[in-house]
């Protein structure tokens, strides 16, 4: 790894760390920008799988700390998460470069449409354990499945479990979600450290700017216009991705 390839990668690191604190999409950045580093696309999608572990635990222990956890609901939605994790892993280690990339763009397109849908507005209430049921866990296993296999838009899938489906709220969200994504993720990156498809010092440099810029995010305070404009942001430079990536 060139010194020009740490400071890209640790600046978009930052960049998409920043952009996962007020918005959504930081792997439509950084999952590309491994591959147009040289990095094939599974070796690309496991090596994004380091940065994604070490956030998640940064996130997580964040909400612990500010009382936020919610352990018991936590882990019983993390388990069906975690077997679809097992099963997209491994079935994302055997995929040809060719396939990978069509999905990868269909995701990124689809996640961007998502992000340009208005917010609907709902009546949230808490979880509580007698809420949850086979729906929940069905759609809690889709969404480590597809996690399990590229990450990419993950955050829009728990969008429409947790907040549309469960109507809980946006903060009760992310606390879920961070823990649930920690916890399927470790095996995810075992599985493809396992078939050799990690680039570990190449994982840990993304990883150091994406832990930055979710710091950076939280200490700085940016308005609802503010957050927009990161919005757009992110999505004029995914546009510039998908145009690149469907160019080669």
């Amino acid at each position: 790894m060139t010194l020009t390839e740490m400071v890209l990668l640790a600046a978009l690191g930052g960049v998409a760390g920043f952009i996962n604190v007020l918005s959504a999409g930081g792997s439509m950045l950084t999952l590309p920008l491994l591959m147009f580093l040289g990095l094939p696309p599974q070796v690309a999608n496991g090596t994004n799988r380091v940065a994604i572990t070490l956030q998640s635990i940064t996130a997580v222990g964040s909400f612990f700390r500010n009382g936020h956890g919610q352990l018991g609901i936590g882990l019983r939605l993390a388990v069906p998460a975690v077997l679809g994790s097992l099963l997209g892993a491994w079935l994302a280690t055997d995929v040809s470069a060719a396939v990978f990339e069509f999905i990868l763009v269909a995701a990124m397109i689809a996640t961007s449409t998502f992000l340009l849908l208005p917010a609907p507005k709902l009546d949230t209430r808490p979880l509580t354990p007698e809420r949850l049921g086979p729906v929940i866990y069905a759609a809690m296993f889709v969404v480590g499945l597809y996690g399990g296999f590229i990450q990419v838009g993950v955050g829009a899938l728990f969008i429409v479990a947790l907040h549309r489906m469960l109507k809980i709220d946006l903060l009760q969200v992310n606390v879920l979600k961070v823990f649930i994504i920690l916890l399927y993720t470790i095996p995810a990156l075992a599985i493809f450290a396992g078939s050799g498809q990690v680039r570990w010092a190449m994982g840990l440099t993304l990883a150091a700017g994406n832990i930055a810029g979710a710091i950076i995010a939280v200490k700085v305070n940016v308005g609802p216009r503010g957050a927009q404009w990161v919005k757009w942001l992110t999505l004029i430079m995914v546009a510039a991705i998908i145009i690149r990536l469907i160019a080669n």
